[in-house]
């Protein structure tokens, strides 16, 4: 039983609502929406197609959606795999989270895990939508399809008043009697029309590396693979010399990946997407290694995917051989060893010196707790991009080369724990 405390919806001035709704495919999805954002949050992978600011008289989606996306509202059979490979790219889009697995499938001593993990394939279970005068939100579960790995998920997506940012509690609860390691991470892909050559990357990870060989990215890549560097302005490339990957530019035909660790003194995780021909900051933060409590789940690494034409085969082509027709970013956080999956991440142990797994206890419960920021900003303040970054009671502060943009965020999440403990 989920118990919530409620009150009647602001008006039209004040807009503060969360709705049911069936989008586009015929997938069932729940709708948030205040005076500055709209998320739509499939029940489906908990995929976010669409995640709009407000700006002007028009709304700009941040997220991704792949012009192979399956909407034809038949489930993913035999038939679809010849094209989509695997489930999880026929429901793809936008942002989603990441559990126990990060990265391709994985086969654990006969415990097969889907790319990505559960969360990210299976169907959430609705559970509630909920609103008082200071949040709208949604309460979903989830439980693990494996007796070997006896997991519960719960999940809370919320808008609150004014704040142009879309909360998520992602709690997580080892039903065994026995300590289980995990990844998590949450996979921000950003796209079209924020997405475009010019845009500006950053990230709170102050070491970087390039994906070591031995994975996907051998055949697609222009980086130098297993490159350590300290700056996303100087990145060995494979042919010799380096590329600034802190400015997108645009489809080239490669598709890359480098991972950097959050420093174990940050406060505040965070990566950055910054559009200055648009005046648009997209940030996703989270709680930082200094302010870890007891009960969460930490994100130790800003993982960059770099999707700018480099898979010459389907989905991402029409045809096996054909042009990569796919062009997004992904700024994700995670709890993991590249994206090469748990059972990498439990053998490599640590990369760049930060853990790849989490610790998930027997009997006990641990908590991710994430914010997605996009909103427009001022003047010039950003055209560099983020940074870094400061949070305050209520405020988010965006630093830029020369200026800073300010945003209404709670970056500790106390209204957040308030609905964790409210929806028990």
């Amino acid at each position: 039983m989920y118990i919530a405390r409620r009150s009647k919806m602001p008006d039209d001035k004040n807009i503060l609502r969360v709705e049911r709704v069936r989008e586009h495919g015929g997938r069932d999805a729940t709708l948030l929406e205040n005076n500055s954002i709209r998320v739509m949050i499939d029940d489906i992978g908990g995929m976010i197609p669409e995640f709009s600011a407000i700006q002007g008289k028009k709304r700009v989606n941040a997220h991704w959606l792949p012009w192979f996306r399956g909407n034809s509202g038949r489930t993913f059979g035999p038939e679809e795999e010849s094209f989509w490979k695997v489930k999880l790219l026929y429901d793809i889009a936008g942002n989603f989270p990441c559990a126990p697995n990060f990265g391709g499938d994985d086969d654990l001593d006969g415990l097969k895990l889907p790319p990505h993990g559960w969360t990210a394939n299976l169907s959430w279970r609705f559970r509630g939508k909920f609103s008082d005068s200071e949040a709208a939100w949604a309460v979903s579960t989830m439980e693990s399809p494996e007796a070997k790995m006896p997991l519960s998920f719960k999940k809370i997506d919320a808008a609150l008043a004014g704040h142009p940012v879309h909360y998520t509690s992602l709690a997580i609860t080892n039903n065994g009697k026995a300590d289980v390691e995990i990844n998590a991470a949450w996979h921000n892909t950003a796209g079209s029309p924020l997405l475009e050559s010019g845009c500006v990357i950053s990230g709170a990870a102050d070491r970087w590396m390039v994906v070591p060989r031995g994975g996907e990215f051998d055949n697609t890549t222009r980086l130098q693979l297993d490159a350590e560097f300290d700056s996303l302005k100087q990145v060995p490339l494979a042919s010799g010399g380096t590329a600034d990957v802190s400015v997108v530019p645009g489809p080239i035909g490669y598709t890359d990946m480098v991972c950097g660790a959050i420093p174990a003194a940050a406060n505040v995780g965070w990566s950055a997407l910054v559009n200055p021909r648009l005046k648009l900051a997209y940030y996703c933060f989270f709680t930082g290694p200094a302010a870890a409590a007891e009960d969460e789940i930490i994100l130790r690494f800003n993982d960059l995917w770099m999707q700018y034409g480099g898979r010459l085969f389907t989905p991402w082509a029409a045809e096996d051989g054909g042009t990569d027709l796919t062009f997004c970013l992904g700024t994700e956080n995670s709890a993991a060893g590249f994206a090469f999956g748990l059972k990498y991440a439990r053998a490599k142990k640590e990369m760049l010196g930060a853990p790849t797994t989490v610790c998930v206890p027997a009997g006990k419960t641990r908590v991710l707790r994430y914010g997605t920021l996009f909103a427009p900003y001022e003047g010039n303040a950003l055209d560099s991009g983020v940074c870094s970054s400061e949070a305050g009671d209520g405020l988010l502060i965006l630093k830029g080369k020369n200026e800073s943009g300010r945003f209404a965020a709670d970056a500790k999440f106390r209204l957040l724990k308030r609905l964790e403990a409210e929806n028990t």
